[in-house]
This record gives structure tokens, sequence and C-alpha cells, in this order.
């Protein structure tokens, strides 16, 4: 299955968490908050111009930037 980064996922669309591309701090960031390999992730909403997105993760709604976004690869659902 073919894989993307997060942050083009389009609002009221599904993936699920296949690999994260960052290390360190951020890694453990997104891991924290429910960014793990087999997670679900659901966009809501996608703020205009596009620098920031809402995603329903583990039930929770998190708000992040493209910039991370861009780190995180899902696959479609």
């Amino acid at each position: 299955m073919e894989t993307f980064a997060l942050s083009s996922l389009e609002p009221g669309c599904k993936g699920r968490v296949k690999h994260l591309l960052t290390e360190g701090r951020m890694r453990r960031r997104l891991q924290d908050i429910g960014l793990i390999e087999g997670t679900g992730v659901e966009c809501l909403f996608r703020a205009f111009g596009g620098e920031t997105s809402a995603y329903l993760i583990r039930g929770a709604v998190i708000a992040l930037r493209a910039e991370d976004g861009n780190t995180v690869l899902v696959e479609p659902v």
C-alpha cells in the first residue's frame, strides 16, 4: 500500500500510521500524543493556508503544524 505524509490527509479522510521520519524530542512528542505505528488517524479540519490541521487520534483532537505532519507517514484506510 502507498504511504504519504499525514499533513496531506484531507479533512474527512482516515489513515493509519506506518512510520515516523523524525528522531529525538519531536519523535517522542509525536509518540506521546498517540502517533505510533498502526494507530488510526482522521483529519478533522485544515486551517486556512494549510499550516495547521486538527486530527482525531485515539479519541483526542490534536492540532499539528504541517511541518510536523510531514514527518509522519500514513497509509489510507
